[in-house]
């Protein structure tokens, strides 16, 4: 009687066992939203790796170490792009001298965060931080099918464009703010898409737009490693893919005239 029952027991054991292992090496498991007193960005991505507890999940006094090893584990990128991404992050900061940054400075209106935005009103309707069901569904609206290619992207961040261009009196974009909505579609392509097709399963990106959390539910896993030349060519990729989709009428996308995030990742 009993070795029958401890062999039960084992078998019961075991799978417990396995589950409980497998909570602790899925780095993606844990995932909380935002609370009383936590800050969150206009940046979907930031918000989700805070939400996942990546970077801090609070989201303040976020330091070049948290970027770089939220950036690296969770998706992949490699130091230099971190450390990149960390100093525009910091530009943010109102504080002189600043070397951290917290997720609610990146709020500040056309330095990083910029009106025609993929999934959020303008600053001049309202909060930034928050996920507006209305303008995201104008920016999905133009992916047709289950995959997103990249012309579809490019026309959706189009037609936000003349959106707000047309509705909001105090429309502006500086050369960063530019550069940053382009930079935008190559990252999302990048990291949750497929690099090389530049194509993304629009379920997972409707899914981390929606819920701000990364969608390994439906499938996405980590890419490899993403450099910097990796971004500086996908966003070339997108830059082309403008030009030909506005018939050359978008003057920053011009190869000849390169600017902000495109230029500084060149240096």
């Amino acid at each position: 009687m009993w070795p029958f029952l401890k062999m039960k027991l084992s078998l019961l054991i075991v799978p417990l066992t396995l589950g409980s292992a497998s909570a602790l090496t899925d780095p993606y498991r844990d995932w909380k939203r935002p609370g009383l007193g936590d800050v969150r960005a206009p940046c979907p991505m930031l918000n989700t790796l805070a939400n996942h507890g990546f970077l801090p999940h609070d989201g303040k006094d976020i330091t070049e170490d948290d970027t770089v090893r939220a950036l690296g584990t969770a998706l992949n990128f490699d130091e230099d792009m971190s450390k990149l991404l960390h100093k525009f992050a910091v530009s943010t900061n109102p504080a002189a001298n600043a070397t951290t940054y917290n997720l609610d400075h990146l709020s500040r209106h056309n330095v990083l965060e910029h009106d025609a935005s993929l999934s959020r009103v303008d600053a001049y309707f309202g909060n930034q931080a928050i996920f507006n069901k209305t303008v995201f569904d104008q920016t999905r609206s133009y992916w047709k099918g289950p995959i997103i290619d990249l012309n579809e992207s490019v026309r959706a961040r189009l037609a936000r464009l003349e959106t707000s261009n047309a509705t909001n009196p105090t429309f502006t974009l500086s050369p960063l703010a530019k550069s940053f909505g382009l930079g935008e579609i190559a990252a999302y392509i990048a990291v949750l898409g497929d690099i090389t097709s530049a194509t993304a399963v629009k379920a997972r990106i409707e899914y981390f737009f929606e819920h701000e959390r990364l969608p390994t539910k439906l499938g996405w896993t980590k890419p490899g490693v993403l450099s910097k030349p990796d971004f500086e060519n996908m966003l070339q990729r997108v830059i082309n893919a403008t030009e030909e989709v506005s018939g050359g009428a978008v003057k920053f996308a011009k190869r000849s005239g390169i600017t902000g995030l495109h230029a500084t990742l060149s240096d």
